[in-house]
């Protein structure tokens, strides 16, 4: 929390619409970087879902992101060209702009290439599930981080902005998935699937973390620790418990393998900005650059959130 509030002297406004939040809005926070072609989609996927007000930080955009934001008239918009890694990854500012405009909010964290979706989803949108989690005195709803990708070659599909990335991206890994409580904070640690699967099979501990707590009824005594994956108060952390859990939990759809991630793969293995120990993952930038087929006769084709919750990979709600 010291940390964030000194980051927030980094942060320059372009657009803040912050005045427009009322109480009982649904806020979103967002880090990002070059992400104009997602943009358009995510937030209106995410205003149909309810969100009241975006809090974005551009960090250094070199396309049109941080202009195309400053016109949206639901998001106030900071920027700053400073470290992304040097940052905990975005954390400092984001922190910072949950203490002090998410506190007793229902805060949405989310990078530009997740969609939550959970159980009821077409009939029933973030307020509806905030409130059944406040009937449950549940301060968050966790999800599992799920990678989908094309049948083919990375960068052989089309794709334009605005348009739905799941008409692109259509396959996922239902298994396997490992799970373990980690000391002190008592967080899970969840890896495996299509990622681990073609970039780290030979160092499986190195494979991505793919629990995150993404929801939560903010206080501005929390902070995120290692992206969503972890929570200060540590007992933040029991409400998620992985595929195969009790607890309400959802999923978020991770589209990084959109036809772009071939070019930006080089430009990230440059930046070094990803990753605690970024030059122990340039393999995994050099793979991507070679545009490989991630797609394998066991790939399930994604067909809704029912499909998920028959896979264990989320829970069945009781609307």
């Amino acid at each position: 929390m010291w940390r964030s509030l000194r980051a927030r002297h980094q942060l320059r406004k372009l657009a803040d619409r912050s005045d427009q939040i009322t109480e009982g809005d649904l806020l979103a926070f967002v880090v990002l970087r070059n992400e104009s072609t997602r943009l358009p989609y995510f937030l209106d996927y995410y205003r149909a879902l309810g969100v009241a007000h975006f809090l974005v930080v551009d960090n250094g955009s070199t396309d049109d992101s941080a202009d195309y934001l400053r016109d949206q008239p639901d998001v106030s918009l900071w920027q700053t060209s400073a470290g992304y890694r040097e940052a905990r990854f975005g954390l400092d500012w984001s922190t910072w702009l949950q203490m002090r405009y998410g506190h007793g909010h229902w805060c949405l964290t989310v990078d530009a290439d997740e969609l939550l979706v959970y159980d009821g989803i077409e009939r029933h949108d973030l307020g509806d599930l905030t409130a059944r989690l406040d009937h449950q005195g549940l301060p968050g709803f966790g999800a599992m981080m799920l990678d989908l990708y094309p049948k083919g070659a990375l960068g052989d599909q089309p794709y334009a902005p605005g348009q739905d990335p799941l008409e692109v991206l259509n396959w996922f890994d239902a298994g396997p998935y490992r799970a373990i409580r980690q000391p002190p904070m008592g967080n899970l640690w969840l890896q495996g699937g299509a990622r681990e699967r073609v970039f780290f099979a030979t160092e499986p501990e190195r494979s991505p973390t793919l629990n995150k707590i993404p929801l939560v009824k903010w206080n501005r005594r929390y902070a995120y620790v290692n992206s969503t994956h972890s929570l200060l108060p540590p007992d933040l952390n029991r409400l998620y418990a992985g595929p195969g859990g009790t607890e309400p939990a959802g999923v978020l759809l991770h589209t990084k393998f959109l036809p772009e991630i071939v070019s930006k793969s080089a430009t990230e293995k440059q930046r070094q900005q990803h990753f605690h120990t970024p030059q122990a993952f340039d393999h995994y930038y050099d793979d991507l650059s070679t545009a490989p087929d991630l797609w394998q006769e066991h790939a399930q084709k994604y067909k809704g959130p029912a499909q998920l919750c028959a896979l264990g990979l989320m829970t069945e709600l009781r609307w």
